[in-house]
């Protein structure tokens, strides 16, 4: 399947709207994708084991914050 012309039309936009651009089209793709690319049965399972152990100890998640430090640490 050829692949049409790159519009660069969207480099005219500010930051902002450009982000909003591509926010929108993810959105787009996400709502899309869910119905039509399903989980596995195994993918399904696990989701509902996670979920199961997470609400028989709440106590055991792991805040934002510190995921996001460990997986992005911040240079001295």
């Amino acid at each position: 399947m050829p692949t049409p012309a790159i519009n660069t039309e969207y480099l005219k936009l500010s930051v902002s709207e450009r982000i909003q651009l591509v926010e929108d089209i993810w959105d787009s793709i996400a709502a899309e994708a869910s119905t039509t690319v399903g989980l596995s049965q195994a993918q399904v399972n696990e989701l509902h084991r996670r979920v199961a152990a997470h609400r028989a100890d709440p106590s055991t998640a792991v805040p934002w914050e510190q995921v996001r430090s460990k997986l992005f640490p911040t240079k001295p």
